[in-house]
């Protein structure tokens, strides 16, 4: 740091405001310790923060556009909702159990399941779900002699380790719709390592692997309450993004929307490190900000084109990951309408899956009313269609209106729904999910050492290491965590005593 920048605050951006990038600038905001001392700005491209975490109100109701929930067992987003007071208004999810379509029919979700992956025979061999020769695959997992091979370190994709072990219906009914569904991609092109690092360590044991998977499962606590597995918040899980931008802003954060990044430029020695290029009116009518450090929570699309000109490695290696699209389509039908059983939150489609003898375009459908009771009214069901994954276009040919007919059309045929829905709402998300191809991991690894090279610069979001909301806010925290460490902004605290 230069004894010009000793001589007051850095001055740090966060380019991107979704959650990530929130988080980043709440850990910037507290500094090392919590002592205070870095000036911080979140730079957003779009007219709200909160990225993917979006709620609208639809039918007298605050329903989520994005992320409905986030993984109880992760502690980073419980811990951040601690931290702004929100622990007690933390809400489990009122239903248990899921369904599957298979084989024409709705079938419930076995028992065992772990991420799709069977750990015991016989809940799967009676849920009706395989074909009589595809339980008669899986069960030569139980006798067939394996060696183990714990000495490779190699990653593989979670669709080939699965079929090579249990068999391909395995993997097209239950693995590909839960593993598949997180990612909006295929498993057959999906790292173990960064979206099913249990499943990877237990086919390199010895033995059965279904038999290793459920060896590996935490037992149950025997005397405090089980923790759900999902959490939400009173009103929305959207409500996370305005809390903390909230608190930010309480915190003297500087939040700007609508200001996007068009170039990040190295400065001269005596100045701060870095000079962003604002694009539209810029901040206050200046088209730069100059920074001592930033953390890129964009898009890996967009990392690639900043980083381009002073990190070739890990612009390049974050230019190789692509995205897939998806849509929300959430819409309300009368109760007395739906002939079949809403049981449990909802069900998946599988990818292979025919609907009235087409390919199926619903991935899964989550009874929002019986998920989140909250949302229940008396006549009606406030039902959430999730269409889109890796490699299918159909949806970006439809418009609003097509694409709530043909998602509507299979839910119809599913749930055996009569009439039209009583109002609906299309919700577009486009190249909102990262694919983390086979050596996912590796390629983050890369990135993150490149990316180290540059004084004051991080990167975050969902591209790197988790996709989910928890995994994002770790990402977050460790980015801004990384930029304070090299920036050391304690001579700016000492001179303010």
């Amino acid at each position: 740091m230069t004894a010009a920048s000793a001589r007051r605050a850095p001055v740090v951006a966060v380019v991107g405001g979704g959650i990530a990038g929130l988080a980043a600038a709440w850990e910037l905001a507290a500094g090392p310790a919590g002592a205070p001392g870095v000036e911080v700005h979140v730079l957003e491209s779009g007219d709200r923060l909160g990225g993917k975490l979006q709620s609208a109100e639809f039918e007298g109701r605050t329903v989520d556009l994005g992320a409905d929930a986030f993984l109880a067992r992760r502690p980073e987003a419980a811990g951040l909702c601690d931290e702004l007071g929100l622990h007690d208004e933390l809400v489990a999810v009122g239903a248990s159990g899921a369904a599957l379509w298979a084989r024409g029919r709705l079938r419930a979700m076995p028992a065992g399941l772990n991420l799709g992956v069977p750990d015991r025979w016989g809940p799967l061999a009676r849920s009706g779900i395989l074909a009589p020769g595809g339980v008669a695959q899986a069960a030569v997992d139980l006798v067939r002699p394996h060696r183990g091979v714990r000495e490779v370190t190699g990653d593989r994709a979670v669709g080939e380790i699965v079929a090579s072990r249990l068999g391909r219906e395995v993997v097209d009914l239950l693995v590909d719709p839960l593993v598949g569904g997180i990612h909006a991609g295929g498993v057959d092109d999906l790292s173990a390592a960064a979206t099913f690092p249990q499943l990877l360590a237990a086919d390199r044991q010895r033995g059965s692997l279904m038999r290793n998977l459920g060896r590996s499962r935490p037992p149950a606590p025997a005397t405090t309450p089980a923790t759900p597995l999902f959490w939400s918040l009173a009103g929305s899980t959207a409500r996370l993004g305005r809390a903390l931008a909230e608190a930010l802003a309480a915190r003297g954060v500087h939040l700007h929307t609508g200001v996007a990044v068009d170039a990040l430029r190295r400065t001269g020695p005596d100045g701060p490190g870095w000079a962003l290029d604002l694009g539209g009116a810029g901040i206050g009518g200046g088209p730069t900000l100059a920074v001592d450090g930033a953390v890129l929570a964009v898009p890996a699309g967009s990392a690639a084109r900043l980083l381009a000109e002073h990190a070739p490695v890990a612009a390049g290696l974050l230019a190789e990951i692509t995205t897939s699209s998806v849509a929300v389509v959430t819409l309300t039908v009368p109760a007395a309408a739906v002939r079949a059983p809403l049981t449990g939150t909802g069900f998946l489609v599988p990818r292979a899956a025919r609907v009235d003898g087409r390919t199926a375009l619903v991935t899964g459908c989550t009874y929002l009313g019986r998920k989140w009771p909250h949302l229940a009214r008396p006549g009606d069901e406030l039902l959430r269609l999730s269409v889109g994954r890796h490699g299918d276009t159909r949806p970006d040919a439809l418009d609003d209106a097509e694409l709530v007919d043909a998602a509507f059309a299979e839910l119809a045929r599913i749930l055996g729904v009569d009439g039209r829905p009583t109002a609906s709402l299309v919700t577009r998300w486009d190249g909102a999910f990262p694919q983390y191809a086979v050596g996912h991991l590796v390629r983050v690894d890369r990135i993150e050492r490149s990316v180290a090279e540059l004084p004051g610069l991080a990167v975050a979001g969902a591209a790197y290491r988790g996709v989910g909301i928890p995994a994002c806010v770790g990402s977050g925290r460790t980015a801004a965590r990384g930029v304070l460490a090299a920036l050391d902004p304690t001579p700016a605290r000492s001179d303010r005593g």
